[in-house]
């Protein structure tokens, strides 16, 4: 199994450099969104996080990183260590990098560092002058930054992420040379249409350290404290008998109540983590088993469930708790989350490697169901059977018939039954149960409907 960090069938662009140069600036303006996170201070980018961007029609992929200090981040801490690592091993799957640093301040000891870093491996880079704008002279910004060639990595090419002046060119220049390089070519090569999986649970689950292992690789940040995954990060896995996913982990995600208080950080990390669950196929809830299910959970897979998301339940931390707090686990399941009991249960430990190898499984078995379709003929047969054992009950004084069901579609499955008169939501909710006992539809939301057309009966009673 690996983890590839492009999006499937186009280059990767790495924007590299040290923190606060105004890398995630740069990615939101050549992306035209606002994923990246970007605030006034250094370290709010933590892990390396995917975008896509067009130009000239080419369309690529851009990788940010958080502040990366080669051999400088020793004694910084562990997070400042970890940030430098993930900026380092995206350099490994680029094709071009583009190395920011800050026209204002000129070289410093770090941008040497990262510089020498670069050049000791010979690798594809575009060197950026950033802050441009800021310059005493904007308008002809090359004589101030013509001390930037010391960094022996060619031509420095004048910048302001903030305002836009000449990132035109910018992207010119990556087009041009993606070209030179048969990049374009080459990732198309990569397989496309690759389901995704969300990765979601409130802060501190263990959401990082399962995504490491799901994917092979370090490639989220993983510290004790709540939140430090702060953007979605994406990761396409292979497997060695040729199936895909794509796996987005998410910052926790937080009630609404938290958002409007909390910092730009923590309310667009939560904004990018419901877009992941919407560009989503299936979800992973991941559970703390020592923490047990709360309200947050429960939001959560509401959440899951509005979106229409196949779901797997992770109980992760699972190897912490005794049999006594695993049966009071089981309890709060079954009283908690009751409306998605449909829903796989995967007990596992994402630091020990306990049962992580159920959950590509779970995901095929959930994703197939989340895909199923029933005959019309099939299904029409099973209505039969299940009027026949329950008729519908009356409405507005009358008998209600149904005439026929039709599966509309998949993802997830849909059904719509045509009657005479409107279906209670007790029904509807039997017919839903009735689904599943014949056709299993396990991890799958159903979305079970009723087409009124009272002129049946009309022509019925002539």
């Amino acid at each position: 199994m690996t983890g590839g960090g492009r999006a499937a069938g186009v280059p990767v662009v790495a924007i590299v450099g040290r923190p606060n140069v105004g890398k995630s600036t740069l990615v939101n303006r050549f992306s035209g969104r606002r994923d990246a996170i970007v605030e006034e201070r250094p370290g709010v980018t933590r892990d390396r996080t995917t975008h896509t961007a067009e130009w000239r029609a080419r369309r690529f992929t851009l990788v940010d990183t958080g502040g990366w200090l080669p051999d400088w981040a020793e004694g910084r801490g562990h997070l400042a260590e970890e940030v430098s690592a993930q900026a380092e091993r995206a350099t490994a799957t680029a094709d071009l990098i583009l190395f920011v640093v800050d026209a204002t301040v000129g070289i410093t000891e770090e941008d040497a560092a990262v510089a020498a870093w670069l050049r000791e491996r010979g690798l594809a880079v575009l060197l950026i002058a950033n802050k441009s704008d800021r310059l005493s002279d904007p308008n002809h910004p090359q004589a101030e930054v013509a001390e930037l060639y010391r960094l022996g990595l060619g031509e420095p090419h004048a910048v302001s992420a903030l305002h836009g002046r000449g990132s035109g060119d910018v992207l010119d220049l990556v087009v041009d040379r993606l070209l030179e390089m048969d990049a374009f070519a080459r990732a198309a090569e990569a397989v496309d249409d690759i389901p995704g999986i969300a990765l979601i649970g409130r802060p501190n689950v263990g959401k990082s350290s399962l995504f490491n292992r799901l994917v092979g690789e370090d490639r989220v940040v993983v510290d004790a404290a709540p939140g430090t995954t702060r953007d979605a990060v994406d990761t396409v896995v292979r497997t060695a008998d040729g199936r895909a996913y794509r796996f987005v982990d998410t910052a926790g995600l937080r009630r609404k109540a938290r958002l409007r208080s909390a910092e730009a950080t923590e309310y667009y990390s939560s904004v990018r983590a419901v877009q992941a669950l919407d560009a989503a196929s299936a979800a992973l809830l991941i559970v703390d088993a020592g923490e047990g299910v709360g309200e947050q959970e429960q939001k959560l897979a509401r959440q899951i469930l509005d979106a229409g998301r196949a779901l797997v339940l992770v109980l992760n931390k699972w190897d912490l708790v005794d049999a006594e707090q695993q049966d009071h686990l089981d309890r709060e399941l079954d009283r908690l989350l009751n409306f998605v009991a449909y829903a796989p249960i995967v007990r596992t430990s994402a630091t020990t490697g306990r049962a992580v190898q159920r959950l590509l499984p779970a995901i095929d078995g959930v994703l197939g169901e989340w895909t199923r379709r029933v005959p019309t003929s099939r299904l029409n047969d099973w209505l039969a059977d299940a009027v026949a054992a329950t008729p519908p009950p009356m409405h507005a004084g009358r008998a209600v018939r149904i005439r026929y069901g039709t599966q509309v579609s998949v993802g997830p499955p849909r059904f719509r039954f045509f009657s005479t008169g409107d279906l209670e939501p007790t029904y509807l909710r039997y017919l839903e149960r009735r689904l599943r006992e014949s056709f299993g539809f396990a991890g799958t939301p159903l979305d079970v409907g009723v087409k009124v057309r009272p002129r049946w009966e009309e022509r019925s009673g002539r």
